[in-house]
């Protein structure tokens, strides 16, 4: 089995579409091992709670320094010998020694088209408003590799969204997770536990499917 470590700090919208995939049988060969957050009162850790699986908390707060903190999450997240590591609305920055550690092996999902509305500020309904503000009229999500920098690592897939004229940052927020996030996330775990995800410095290739899911062998996404 394919072991997957999720770390989250919110609901867990994002998780729970995991578990319902995997359910499913859309993500197969997998297994989540552990659910992590960095706050206590993330109602992801009652999802994983249900659901038996093994759920932790490392929050920045309970250390003095913040290279004591990155140690400790490092450290939890290695006791669970996870293949992958995926970032579904995580909002600490990841340490330099977990990327060196999980090189590409680590995915975050975005709620924009990266490069658009995206790096530094730019998370959850923040990220919304301003592609409001900007008047674009599509937008959507993107599932990367981690990289040192704030959402600056390869694009795996991404798919895109229309922007309709009444929108609220709330209801595009929702259509966006509907439409985009919580489809192509399971996707790429997938691709990637069954070997079909390769990086060549900051291009992905999908091999054996095409953005849709067809047989179109080596596409980009």
């Amino acid at each position: 089995m394919f072991r997957i470590a999720v770390l989250v700090s919110g609901g867990g919208t994002n998780l729970q579409a995991i578990i319902d995939a995997i359910d499913q049988g859309t993500i197969k060969d997998t297994e989540i091992v552990l659910v992590l957050s960095n706050n206590e009162g993330a109602f992801a850790l009652e999802r994983a709670r249900r659901r038996g699986i093994p759920a932790a908390v490392v929050s920045p707060k309970s250390y003095a320094a913040r290279a004591a903190f990155n140690e400790a999450l490092l450290d939890c997240v290695r006791e669970h010998q996870p293949d992958l590591v995926v970032l579904a609305g995580f909002l600490c920055a990841i340490p330099d020694e977990m990327v060196e550690a999980y090189r590409n092996r680590i995915i975050n999902i975005h709620p924009s088209l990266i490069p658009s509305f995206c790096g530094k500020g730019y998370y959850g309904l923040k990220v919304h408003e301003a592609a409001l503000e900007r008047g674009v009229k599509i937008s959507g999500a993107t599932v990367h590799f981690v990289d040192s920098g704030t959402d600056t690592g390869p694009i795996i897939m991404q798919k895109a969204v229309a922007v309709l004229p009444d929108d609220t940052p709330k209801t595009l927020q929702l259509r966006i997770m509907e439409q985009a996030e919580w489809k192509i996330l399971p996707r790429v775990i997938d691709l990637i536990a069954h070997g079909k995800v390769k990086v060549d410095g900051r291009k992905v290739t999908v091999i054996g499917q095409d953005e849709e899911g067809g047989s179109q062998k080596g596409s980009q996404v």
